[in-house]
């Protein structure tokens, strides 16, 4: 039975790797429940933050299985890992992902079409996926940055959110005009909106947008937490708090995932900054610095800001 996709954080999460470049299930286990303990109310499997594109599709099908499996009804899951070329590799990952359980499969919207071809071929291939995938299987979307970015127009998306199949996509447009069109396109649809960029998170919720689904949810997930549960009834710590969070974000702009990788080792959560996707022996010194002193920070923020109040 498919869980609803609920409002507010959803962490993109990461992959812990072991020293000898294998899946970390343990360390991954303790990450889910981390996540959790912080007040994640979703979670977002198999994505770029996971290192997906450097994944076997053996990899990406027990990792999403497995959150599932380790989140036990405690909050819903959803997975992506739609990384291929071919539009026969992209059924077939997409269905196996699918046949995991978890609560939506995730369609990257950059697989659909390629960067000089026009929203009509796009339309067109995702009607030709959508055929493939079993109609009681709940979607979403996400406009993964790599290989390119591929922003959906607001017509776009609504073609999306009349089909019916769609509940989440995930924004990268840091745009928060187009996000309030994205988001009257869609409403009285079951297609929520969360917004991946935290300087235009606070903005987007006065809008409407669902939740924030992005990289800084590694770092202090019970911050935006906190933005979430309480930026209409404290509008002016939700502001301070916005703003700490939003000169935060520029970590972002260092060597990640590996620093995040670094920021849980910090929390006792893994044992180690392995990537595969960046090479963890040029984390200098100085970048390690930069993210203890954003940990010590993040805790007095967390002082100020509990999640419980």
């Amino acid at each position: 039975m498919y869980q609803n996709i609920t409002n507010g954080n959803w962490p993109v999460m990461l992959t812990p790797f072991t020293e000898q470049n294998e899946v970390d299930y343990e360390a991954l286990e303790r990450l889910i429940d981390w996540y959790i303990e912080r007040g994640a109310d979703g979670l977002f499997a198999v994505c770029q933050s996971s290192e997906m594109y450097t994944l076997t599709l053996e990899e990406r099908v027990l990792i999403a299985a497995f959150v599932k499996a380790k989140a036990a009804g405690r909050v819903p899951v959803i997975a992506s890992g739609h990384v291929s070329d071919e539009f026969e590799d992209q059924a077939a990952e997409l269905n196996a992902i699918a046949e995991t359980g978890v609560d939506a499969v995730v369609l990257i919207t950059n697989r659909l079409a390629g960067p000089d071809e026009s929203d009509d071929v796009w339309l067109a291939n995702l009607d030709k996926l959508l055929a493939r995938i079993p109609e009681h299987v709940p979607l979403g979307l996400y406009e993964c940055p790599a290989p390119y970015r591929r922003l959906l127009t607001t017509e776009m998306l609504k073609k999306c959110s009349d089909t019916g199949r769609f509940r989440f996509i995930k924004d990268v447009s840091c745009d928060l005009q187009l996000i309030g069109d994205k988001l009257k396109a869609v409403q009285g649809g079951s297609l929520k909106i969360f917004n991946a960029n935290t300087a235009t998170l606070l903005g987007s919720y006065r809008l409407g947008a669902f939740g924030f689904s992005g990289v800084m949810a590694n770092f202090h997930p019970e911050l935006y937490t906190w933005l979430f549960r309480n930026w209409e009834s404290r509008p002016e710590e939700a502001k301070e708090l916005s703003d700490f969070l939003s000169v935060a974000s520029f970590i972002e702009r260092q060597l990640y995932p590996v620093n995040a990788k670094y920021y849980l080792m910090l929390e006792g959560v893994l044992t180690n900054y392995r990537c595969r996707s960046k090479n963890h022996e040029e984390f200098s010194a100085t970048q390690r610095l930069e993210v203890e002193q954003l940990h010590r920070l993040s805790k007095r923020y967390a002082q100020k800001f509990p999640i419980s109040s």
